[in-house]
């Protein structure tokens, strides 16, 4: 398994390679909630990959990461297009840089899971934090999305173990609606497809993309919100 602590410090650009292959979000989200003239919160931001989808029709946004290389990615994009409605900020989930009723709308993608995974003994207490910083940056009425993986290589939901139990969480304990969908990769070529999924992924699903020999790589994604 690749390290993606490292890969989020030092290759950030190659990530968002990778992540531009997958189909935009701005659509889904917008049925949930539309956030057009709204103030966002994107946790986890990244390369940008909500961000830069969402930053046009929003009134403010703040992307938060942890990795300072992934937030530059970021405002990269954001200063070639021109914008203006925009900040960064380094944080962690469970203490964010924003001001209480400060959001109408929080993102997080594929992002609260590195701290809920089941194998960390504070899971359930990391979890349970992060859900009072949302709730404390959000106003009344305001909205939570959460985008977390359902398995890459899989047409169907194929999630991995160490995520059930957060997963569930969200609905039994949290009161979130869920559904899923599929956000597969469209990669240029085959090879490009072997050296992306291998890059990110694994050496297992790498070696499966070049026995099926097409680009398209299928996966899985869950969608989880709250109205709070």
């Amino acid at each position: 398994m690749p390290d993606h602590t490292s890969i989020y410090l030092n290759e950030a650009e190659k990530y968002h390679l990778l992540i531009s292959k997958q189909p935009k979000l701005a659509k889904i989200i917008g049925e949930i909630q539309a956030y057009e003239g709204l103030d966002i919160v994107d946790m986890g931001a990244g390369s940008g990959r909500l961000t830069t989808v969402l930053v046009p029709d929003a009134r403010t946004i703040i992307a938060l990461d942890q990795s300072q290389a992934m937030l530059d990615e970021t405002a990269e994009k954001l200063m070639d297009a021109g914008l203006m409605n925009w900040k960064i900020a380094v944080a962690d989930h469970r203490k964010l840089p924003v001001a209480d009723q400060s959001a109408d709308l929080i993102v997080a993608g594929w992002t609260i899971c590195y701290l809920v995974q089941s194998g960390l003994p504070q899971w359930k207490q990391n979890l349970e934090e992060i859900m009072l910083e949302m709730k404390r940056v959000l106003r009344p009425g305001g909205t939570i999305i959460i985008f977390e993986t359902m398995g890459t290589g899989y047409e169907t939901p194929n999630p991995p173990d160490f995520l059930i139990e957060y997963y569930a969480s969200l609905v039994a304990d949290y009161g979130f609606a869920h559904k899923w969908m599929r956000t597969d990769y469209q990669f240029d070529s085959v090879e490009q497809a072997v050296e992306l999924t291998k890059f990110f992924f694994s050496t297992e699903l790498a070696d499966q993309v070049r026995k099926d020999n097409k680009a398209q790589v299928p996966e899985c994604a869950g969608i989880w919100w709250l109205h709070v």
